[in-house]
């Protein structure tokens, strides 16, 4: 479909039908809900007026105001300011739904990389299927949802809005109406922050309503699509969890919550058999069957409703009783209705009976600490702190790898007790779902090799033994600096007698992640991706070294700042220098629900990124394994863009601008996650300290989006001014990981707007720091323009384009109100219950302009 012709779908099919939806809104049961949705109108064309002016928020917002009499009392301002702040909430869920219905309409099934173009190529190519066969054993997709607070709508909101969609696709008008009735009675916002449990439970609902059923029928038409048979069934789709386990930074998880979660998984995985059991069970009414239903009810409905403290795994009982039921079908009644057997015995054999494994993450400071104790109190480990605090090789060589049964006093650290506590739950919830239930403990800020050996030796301290240690310890490098001295841990872990053991014991599988979020954070935009980039070449030559084969685990957020964006592209491309046989990545956010939201959308992105493995080993491109010149070139330009964008984080109004001008202060009032906005929250705050999602989620309010695009500009300027730029034109047509670093970073630009902050650059403080930041906005959108030979950003994806530009539009009447809300804070003489209701206003506003800013690509 050619550009055009996109742009004209588009316009019908989404921006059309919701003009035409959003009148509905009209019946929406709100207190004077048809004056505000008639007002709106007006109200978002003054915000846009206001803003082309280069007006403050205040000279828009009272100047609105000036032109109706009923709003003349502060308090009926501010009531009508939360009503437009309710209402736009309610059309970005209407945008999304009607955007999601057309899914099939604005032309997605046609892009490059549909998993089964590449099938029918092999049904006609004996040669090319059997290479892909061969892939797919060695192959496999994990999505890790993680429970980082980018997005959260409440379960009912989401079923909502799965059968909006549904009645979005038949033009059910009548049904319609009555969802965005249902829409505007159903609260948006928790009253009191969620546990780490409840979180666990809001991201459940996408295991059980989507995941659920698209894995099997992926896999499904995998093997239907290879003719493979089911018995010969490997797994290629895997799910990983992290609410209830990633307590780094996090106090509120504890191992208690951690064992809620594991038991609450496996309750709603066992519901979802039982429903898919009560239809096979209605149809199979045979004789020679009675005896393995018999079985398989009772399983499936005593662990659904009755379950008990401590279950076992009973995978291999379902799959036995499974089986004998479809031998039973076979061999007397003509395999009727077979495939319902199989399907859940795929269902079974993908989810067992823990549906997600549940990631444990630390950040290594707190694994330090826990080994210091144990050494400290208990003499029987035969060290002291003296040996393993001389320096890092003291330590390497003085941890025993003894196996003890340590235990700890009542008046230990909280985070060392809950260390110990939930190494030794690990051995429950892998009895209960076996060792995948929960079989990764994840090391954040990992600068050693200790920091892996010495975990491995508290789980040796905790009653675990070598040869049993079913545990895979993945160490997280994210900072720049942890980027550049990866190889190196890992080297050293390599070549220690007792952990290679224990990776052979293992598969001879290490899985490292790479952290997306918080290199952006320390060095900008290029060099964060760079470096990453950088870090998997040289640790998967270590590896192959080694004998080792390596497993890339990204962490990756729903912007292109956090990692997002067209991230299938990415991994088409990694070349024959990268380890690509698997790929990780976590999934967060709005990415959860605009990618993985919806069975059609989930099922596409997920064959994108099945699809993108394929070929990035079975159809490399020539570009896609740089040249030497070719490294030497973007190394150079990463520098120049870490160089620029250093300088802008050591200005000493960097951290004071975000805190008086963005509405940082009040992520920590937003009651979307148990985590706190920073690390060490109860200390004045440092920029070490504040989260990258908290860091991206501040500067996207701003519409700034610095994290995203500053430095790039000044990389590639001095790319041209040394001659290097045909250098960079070559890699942008041949190199596909150095195109979607540009791609996604134009991305970033078309979701930046800083007319909306023009009125900064007269500020007193801060005006000069405004112009400095639109400054590096202009010179990167010139050069970017320049480089992909096009009039506008995101000029080749048009669709992905008008879908930012209208969400954009929707949420610029939010953007104002916040703005008003921030200044008139910094501003206004305010009693303590007027500061309060301010702070919810601009609160309000924040969860809107998240929610409108998902991921498209």
């Amino acid at each position: 479909m050619k550009i055009s012709q996109k742009k004209s779908v588009f316009h019908n099919e989404v921006l059309t039908r919701f003009d035409l939806y959003k009148s509905l809104f009209l019946t929406l049961p709100f207190q004077s809900v048809q004056h505000t949705g008639t007002i709106l109108p007006f109200f978002s064309t003054h915000c846009e007026k206001g803003v082309e002016a280069r007006l403050t928020p205040e000279d828009i917002i009272e100047s609105f105001f000036g032109q109706y009499e009923q709003y003349v009392q502060e308090e009926d301002r501010i009531d009508f300011l939360f009503r437009i702040v309710q209402y736009i909430e309610r059309q970005v869920v209407l945008f999304d739904a009607v955007e999601d219905s057309a899914f099939h309409a604005v032309g997605k099934t046609e892009e490059l990389g549909i998993l089964q173009s590449l099938f029918r190529a092999a049904q006609e190519n004996p040669e090319l299927k059997k290479k892909i066969v061969n892939k797919l054993h060695n192959f496999s997709v994990r999505l890790v949802l993680t429970a980082h607070p980018t997005q959260f709508y409440p379960g009912p909101v989401l079923a909502i809005i799965t059968d909006l969609i549904d009645a979005l696709k038949r033009n059910d008008v009548h049904n319609i109406q009555l969802l965005l009735q249902q829409l505007g009675k159903t609260p948006f916002i928790n009253k009191e922050k969620p546990t780490p449990v409840d979180e666990a439970a809001s991201l459940a609902w996408f295991l059980e309503n989507v995941f659920y059923k698209v894995a099997s029928e992926i896999q499904s038409s995998i093997d239907s699509e290879l003719e493979l048979p089911i018995d010969d069934l490997k797994q290629l789709i895997e799910l990983g969890f992290w609410p209830g386990g990633d307590r780094d930074g996090n106090p509120n998880v504890t191992a208690e919550s951690t064992k809620k979660v594991a038991s609450m998984l496996r309750t709603i995985l066992f519901r979802c058999y039982y429903r898919d059991f009560r239809l096979l069970r209605r149809r199979i009414t045979f004789r020679g069957t009675q005896k393995y239903l018999d079985v398989l009810q009772d399983l499936f409905y005593e662990n659904s409703f009755n379950p008990v403290e401590n279950p076992t795994d009973d995978t291999a009982k379902i799959l036995e009783n499974l089986n004998g039921v479809k031998e039973v079908l076979n061999t007397m009644h003509d395999g009727l209705f077979i495939e319902l057997v199989e399907d859940l015995i795929r269902k079974v054999t993908t989810f067992g009976c823990y549906f997600t494994t549940l990631d444990i993450r630390q950040d290594s400071s707190i694994l330090r600490n826990t080994f210091n104790y144990l050494v400290e109190h208990y003499p029987e480990t035969g060290l002291d702190l003296n040996q393993v605090s001389i320096s890092e090789t003291e330590k390497e060589k003085h941890i025993p790898f003894s196996e003890l049964n340590l235990g700890f006093d009542k008046d230990a650290d909280k985070l060392v007790v809950d260390t110990l506590e939930v190494i030794e739950l690990l051995k429950d919830i892998q009895k209960s779902g076996s060792e995948r239930a929960a079989q990764r403990f994840i090391i954040s800020n990992c600068q050693q090799a200790s920091d892996i050996l010495g975990l491995m030796q508290l789980f040796l301290w905790s009653g675990w033994k070598k040869d049993n240690l079913t545990i895979d310890f993945v160490p997280l490098f994210e900072t720049v600096d942890d980027l550049s001295r990866a190889a190196d841990v890992m080297r050293s872990l390599y070549s220690n007698k007792e952990y290679a053991k224990h990776i052979k014991r293992r598969g001879n599988k290490q899985t490292i992640m790479l952290g997306f979020s918080d290199s952006t954070k320390d060095g900008g935009y290029l060099m964060a991706n760079w470096s990453i980039y950088r870090a998997k070449i040289e640790l998967t030559a270590i590896a192959r070294e080694y004998d080792v084969d390596l497993v890339f685990f990204d962490g990756r957020g729903g912007p292109p700042a956090r990692g997002g964006g067209k991230t299938q592209r990415f991994y088409a491309s990694m070349g024959k220098e990268i380890a690509n046989e698997h790929i990780q990545l976590t999934i967060q956010g709005q990415t959860i629900s605009s990618q993985y939201g919806s069975l059609e959308n989930a099922k596409y992105n997920i064959e994108q990124l099945l699809q993108a493995g394929i070929i990035s080993e079975l159809q490399q491109k020539d570009g896609d394994t740089l040249t030497k010149k070719q490294k030497e070139v973007i190394d150079q330009m990463a520098h120049e863009s870490h160089d620029k964008f250093m300088s802008l984080r050591r200005h000493p109004l960097f951290l004071k601008y975000l805190e008086t001008l963005s509405p940082l202060k009040q992520l920590s009032e937003v009651n979307i996650s148990s985590r706190p906005v920073k690390r060490n929250s109860g200390k004045e705050l440092r920029l070490e300290d504040l989260r990258a999602i908290s860091f991206v989620t501040s500067w996207s309010q701003l519409k700034q989006n610095i994290p995203g695009f500053y430095g790039v500009g000044t990389a590639l300027r001095w790319a041209e001014e040394n001659n290097l730029w045909s250098y960079v034109k070559n890699l942008y047509g041949s190199s596909g990981m150095f195109k979607t670093i540009i791609d996604n970073c134009m991305m970033s630009m078309t979701k930046s707007n800083f007319d909306i902050t023009a009125y900064m650059q007269y500020d007193e403080t801060f005006g000069d720091f405004w112009k400095m930041l639109r400054d590096e906005f202009e010179l990167t959108k010139k050069y970017i323009l320049k480089l992909s030979n096009s009039s506008v950003l995101m000029e080749d994806y048009p669709i992905e384009r008008a879908s930012v530009l209208a969400r954009e539009k929707i949420v610029l009447p939010l953007l104002t109100i916040q703005h008003y809300a921030i200044r008139s804070l910094r501003n206004k003489k305010m009693s303590p219950e007027q500061e309060t209701v301010y702070r919810k206003l601009i609160a309000r506003t924040i969860y809107g302009v998240v929610n409108a800013g998902r991921n498209v690509a």
